[in-house]
């Protein structure tokens, strides 16, 4: 068996049980991006979307934003299945320089804290002059690293998440809705 047709059966044994509907998901980035217009008015913000899960959420929360603000984008890797492996990739790094800037970095989802605690210190190298951390999502359940989230729009439980940027393997990520993965066998 390919692996395309391993990956298609996988996708077949599986449902998605909504969690957060897409209209609760905008109410919430709505109040976020408010917070963070408040927050940031007057300054040189720059905000770092983390690749490829946050894109949606990130594509939302800067059309909300009532800042004039640059985005970059930095493409990182610890998940292995359903399961963080606690090993951080950096699969395509930033164009822009963080140097003397407010850094926001928008995170899908914030679980054992290895990506992001490894993304603060590799952006703190660069002397930027703050950095906060905005995330759709928050496991604490599931959280090895202590690391300082902001602005979070939900707190989720032990339950493995797909939809509105969020993946099984390349799969669900284009849903609408933030769901919890089931095995249908």
């Amino acid at each position: 068996m390919t692996n395309e047709s391993q990956m298609a059966n996988t996708f077949e044994k599986c449902s998605v049980e909504v969690l957060l509907s897409g209209e609760a998901i905008q109410r919430r980035i709505s109040d976020i991006a408010a917070e963070i217009s408040k927050d940031f008015k007057d300054k040189d913000a720059l905000i770092i979307a983390v690749l490829k899960g946050s894109f949606v959420f990130c594509a939302d929360l800067i059309r909300k934003l009532n800042l004039n603000i640059a985005v970059d984008f930095i493409s990182l890797s610890s998940y292995s299945g359903t399961s963080p492996d606690g090993r951080v990739n950096v699969i395509a790094g930033l164009k822009e320089t963080p140097e003397g800037r407010d850094v926001i970095i928008v995170e899908d989802i914030v679980d054992t804290g290895h990506t992001l605690d490894f993304l603060l210190k590799e952006l703190s190298l660069k002397k930027p002059k703050s950095i906060s951390t905005c995330v759709l999502l928050d496991k604490k359940c599931a959280r090895v690293k202590q690391v300082p989230v902001e602005y979070v729009c939900f707190e989720v439980g032990s339950e493995f998440v797909v939809g509105y940027g969020l993946d099984y393997n390349g799969f669900y990520r284009g849903l609408p809705y933030i769901g919890i993965l089931k095995d249908n066998d």
